[in-house]
């Protein structure tokens, strides 16, 4: 507490000392010491008797003279200043933020059959409950179906996911699904990348920046920088649903099949073997599993072969597995077609064939 008190008395002394920076914005007895000091003086003296109300007091000044100097030390001179001079790394920090929201904005378009629309109405005498009814709703995430097909559903969440979500098993879907398990491993080896990149531009400011703001508004000092937030979560990891209701509406019984990391790389290898056992010819190529894209990495000493930066220059880079000849223009997942590339490089190539 005490470092506190002088850090932002400190503060307002030296902008007392220099109020042409703020006059446009604050009267001249803002900057008196004596409306900061005044609170201070009771909480240390030995001869005032300390009850709710006088605490209560301190620490309502205590709160309005830590906002204030939020308020002034965020519009400063010496903080426009210290913005100004990472502008460059802010903006690269935030350009690979939105690069990992595409990422995570690719998606395997999965969906229930469509049996058209229709509209359910409880027209029970007896106004049975039937909550379950109710929350069932309908998505084409989920699948209602009896209770064996739940069970069957648990056993072989992968077979079941094909025949009741319109999976089809032949090359295309197979690298739909490898196309998105790369973007999704990418997103949130990127996540973890960018924590720590934003947490490297805060250390760098840190002597600069006042502890107590560091240590109590974490997240205005990010926002004022111009940092984006951050989303770590995972909800772009879909789940599909299969869903059991009685006829009653009063029991139900669901499974849940999450197609997170782990489990789109087991559904890829199941994928595969329907593909092979079908005798396809693409389907005899490698799978772009996260084996082969460290393989991948390590060929290319973990640099991005268009730029030539590595991990060994930049340890916080976000590197990608790229195809040379694209998919979408008939490249094949093989190890001769594909490359180390960093988010930068990898992002303004796109599909584009590049000699």
């Amino acid at each position: 507490m005490l470092r506190f008190v002088v850090e932002f008395t400190t503060f307002f002394k030296s902008m007392a000392c220099n109020q042409s920076n703020l006059t446009p914005l604050i009267p001249k007895y803002v900057f008196s010491c004596q409306s900061f000091i005044t609170p201070l003086k009771f909480i240390f003296s030995l001869d005032k008797r300390i009850n709710v109300g006088n605490i209560f007091y301190f620490c309502v000044c205590l709160w309005l003279a830590y906002k204030l100097f939020l308020f002034f030390y965020f519009r400063s001179n010496k903080f426009i200043a210290l913005k100004a001079s990472i502008d460059n790394h802010i903006d690269d920090c935030n350009q690979l933020n939105n690069h990992i929201e595409e990422l995570k904005n690719s998606h395997d378009g999965i969906a229930s059959y469509d049996y058209g629309t229709a509209k359910l109405q409880d027209n029970s005498k007896y106004k049975f409950k039937r909550a379950n009814w109710e929350q069932a709703g309908k998505s084409n995430k989920t699948h209602n179906c009896s209770a064996s097909v739940c069970k069957n559903a648990s056993d072989q969440p992968f077979k079941y996911l094909c025949k009741y979500f319109n999976i089809k098993t032949n090359e295309e879907t197979l690298v739909d699904f490898e196309s998105t398990l790369n973007d999704f491993a990418a997103a949130e080896q990127g996540k973890v990348l960018l924590d720590k990149q934003r947490d490297a531009i805060l250390e760098s400011i840190r002597s600069s920046i006042p502890s107590i703001i560091i240590s109590f508004s974490k997240k205005m000092l990010i926002k004022k920088l111009g940092l984006f937030d951050v989303d770590l979560g995972d909800l772009h990891f879909q789940t599909y649903t299969f869903q059991y209701v009685s006829s009653g509406g009063n029991s139900s019984v669901k499974t849940d099949i999450r197609l997170d990391l782990e489990n789109l790389e087991a559904f890829i290898i199941y994928l595969s073997e329907l593909v092979k056992f079908r005798s396809s010819a693409a389907g005899q190529r490698s799978l772009m599993t996260a084996r082969l894209r460290e393989k991948i990495k390590q060929r290319d000493d973990h640099t991005c072969q268009f730029c030539q930066i590595s991990t060994a220059d930049e340890k916080n880079i976000l590197l990608e597995i790229d195809h040379i000849i694209p998919i979408s223009k008939g490249g094949m997942t093989f190890e001769e077609n594909l490359q180390t590339l960093c988010w930068r490089c990898n992002r303004s190539k796109g599909a584009k064939i590049i000699n």
